[in-house]
Order: structure tokens, then C-alpha cells, then sequence
């Protein structure tokens, strides 16, 4: 999936760059350095309905079959780091790391008629990320109270990894 949640989440393409361990949360973000494509790789969340087959968080559409990209405009906050956008509610987020050059990892809030969800997405610039990437995904998706059971890694389930 080309960028879809990327270009949701930015409004902008995401690129390459150095400085390993990037986040919004410590400041040192470098979002000029995200341009390029991305494969989405895992998807999490507490609320594992919304990333499933079927789900309204499950970033990519098919049309007739064949896989196509949307894409929404997010707009930055007051906070360092942190986007918002209109889509199935208010959704917050923010990037929590990123090498620039192989992975960035995204965590998202959503508030819907006074619900809330959490939502965590994995992508690389290539259609796969080694299990040590995975791993420090899923350790972050756990410190953010997301279970593995609902973690869905793209690269096993998905044919739509880039539209």
C-alpha cells in the first residue's frame, strides 16, 4: 500500500534520512526527511475490528479486485510532532520512531462519539522489515497496552502492501 495511511497521517509523502531513533516525542523529528514510498508492513490496535478485513482503519481500497490509494490531509497541532485529521472521528498522532532510511512507526488516537481507540502502524521502505524491527514494533504496541493477539503483520495477510 503506497503511502495510504502515511498521506493520511502527513498529508505528505514520507523520505529517507539518517539519525536512528527519530521520534516527535523527544523533538529531534525530521519530517522533511519521511518524502518517498512506504510499504505498509504491521497494523495494531486495541480494537482489532478496526484493522480487519472489513475494518474503516484498514488503509487501503479495493476497486473491482485491483488495490487503490486515498488519501487525506492532516494538519500539524500546536504540540511539537503531533497531526490531526478528520477521518472516522478526530484522530491524533504522532510519529514514535523512525530511521528514516528502513521503518517509522506511527501512533495514532481516535475519538468517535465519545469512543476511543488506539492504533499503531509499521512501515519500510522495502516490502519487509527484519524480526528485530517487528519485535521492537510489538514492544511498543504492549507499553501502549496493544496486545499481540492484535497485531497484524501485512507481509503474511495483505496483498495491498503498496497501491
Amino acid at each position: 500500500m503506497k503511502l495510504l495511511l502515511l498521506v493520511l497521517c502527513l498529508g505528505l509523502t514520507l523520505v529517507c534520512g539518517h539519525a536512528e531513533g527519530a521520534s516527535s516525542a523527544r523533538g529531534n523529528l525530521n519530517v522533511d526527511k519521511l518524502n518517498g514510498d512506504w510499504f505498509s508492513i504491521v497494523l495494531a490496535s486495541n480494537k482489532r475490528e478496526k484493522i480487519e478485513e472489513n475494518g474503516s482503519f484498514k488503509f487501503y481500497i479495493k476497486e473491482n479486485g485491483v488495490c487503490t490509494e486515498f488519501s487525506l490531509v492532516a494538519y500539524k497541532t500546536a504540540k511539537n510532532g503531533e497531526y490531526f485529521v478528520e477521518y472516522d472521528g478526530g484522530n491524533t498522532f504522532n510519529i514514535l520512531k523512525t530511521d528514516y532510511d528502513n521503518y517509522v512507526m506511527f501512533h495514532l488516537l481516535n475519538v468517535n462519539n465519545r469512543e476511543t481507540f488506539q492504533l499503531m502502524d509499521l512501515y519500510s521502505r522495502t516490502k519487509d522489515l527484519s524480526s528485530d524491527i517487528k519485535e521492537k514494533f510489538a514492544k511498543l504496541c504492549e507499553a501502549h497496552v496493544i496486545t499481540r493477539d492484535n497485531i497484524i503483520d501485512l507481509t503474511k495477510t495483505d496483498h495491498c502492501l503498496q497501491a
